[in-house]
């Protein structure tokens, strides 16, 4: 599955405003529920923070990728987000995250929602990629940054 397919333009924050780790994820889940009014953003968010307490998601490199499973929902779902002032998120190197990739997939949908996230996981561990997304000027910037490095990476 192509991340085209599952992320949209307008579901990317270029600045995100939150300066905490509930508020990162509170913001992101805005995005998805404005693709799918079905969805629920307080109890997104709750299952959001309920993986965290598993592990946090903040991979390093200042990258996160806070994801869930949720009822209801019909296909895998992205967000991303981008802070230049970087938030704490728990992460594995102690670093602030500052590029942040919300996954929504479906309750049943095991093997896609790894298969995002593994695709995810590669396209950002390349330094090159994670500092263009920084110097992006705007929205469309980054989502045709990310359109295209999953291309090539496929």
């Amino acid at each position: 599955m192509k991340l085209s397919e599952i992320l949209h333009e307008d579901s990317i924050v270029p600045e995100l405003k939150a300066k905490d780790k509930k508020a990162v994820l509170s913001e992101l889940a805005e995005r998805v529920c404005a693709r799918d009014p079905v969805i629920d953003k307080d109890t997104l968010v709750r299952v959001l923070l309920e993986r965290e307490k598993l592990g946090s998601t903040g991979i390093g490199d200042g990258v996160a990728i806070p994801h869930g499973k949720l009822g209801g929902v019909s296909q895998p779902m992205i967000s991303c987000g981008r802070s230049l002032e970087g938030v704490d998120f728990d992460a594995m190197d102690g670093q602030p995250a500052h590029l942040f990739f919300l996954l929504l997939a479906p309750e049943d949908s095991s093997s896609i929602h790894l298969q995002v996230l593994a695709r995810l996981a590669k396209i950002l561990k390349t330094s090159a990629f994670r500092k263009r997304l920084m110097q992006a000027h705007n929205q469309q910037e980054i989502y045709s940054a990310i359109v295209q490095t999953d291309e090539e990476s496929s």
